[in-house]
């Protein structure tokens, strides 16, 4: 294989494609966390493929696949801010998901995904930035400091029965 990586931007006809990816990378992530019952009907809500298509549709949302070979072995959405905090405000910009599978981790193609979501969260100008993130996850926190997010909240994210404890991560408008 050439291993020819691309980073590309969605449209609705990728919304099964998506479904899939983003079930896949969270099963990989965060499987091993829920109860199987609790695990896939999560799934089947979030990563419904209609779900998927309304927000390759709107126009306030973004989301790249990143591909080799042709293969979509990554992922990330951004859209406006809907983290449950007091001082998110109109306007506020959030990376809501940033996936890469295992087999592709560590080569920097995250690295490029996610500077992909900043150039477009940014378009505009200078805007507050937000991330949620699992409290556990201690690489993904690292990484995000080092691109000028703090922790400022914390909320609970929701699979069945099982309560994840996530920070809430913010870059103030440079």
């Amino acid at each position: 294989m050439s291993d020819d990586y691309r980073i590309r931007r969605a449209t609705v006809a990728d919304a099964a494609l998506l479904s899939d990816l983003a079930a896949r990378t969270f099963i990989e992530t965060f499987g091993h966390l829920y109860p199987p019952d609790d695990l896939q009907a999560f799934l089947a809500d979030a990563y419904a493929v209609e779900k998927q298509a309304v927000i390759l549709a709107h126009p306030d949302y973004a989301v790249w696949l990143l591909e080799r070979d042709g293969t979509a072995i990554g992922h990330a959405a951004a859209g406006p801010c809907g983290l449950p905090h007091a001082e998110v405000a109109s306007g506020d910009g959030e990376l809501k998901r940033l996936y890469v599978l295992r087999e592709a981790q560590n080569g920097g193609w995250g690295g490029r995904l996610f500077q992909t979501v900043m150039d477009w969260l940014l378009r505009d100008g200078p805007r507050t930035l937000w991330i949620g993130v699992w409290s556990e996850n201690h690489g993904a926190q690292r990484f995000y400091a080092r691109h000028g997010f703090v922790h400022v909240g914390d909320y609970e994210f929701v699979v069945g029965q099982t309560r994840d404890h996530e920070y809430i991560l913010r870059r103030a408008a440079a």
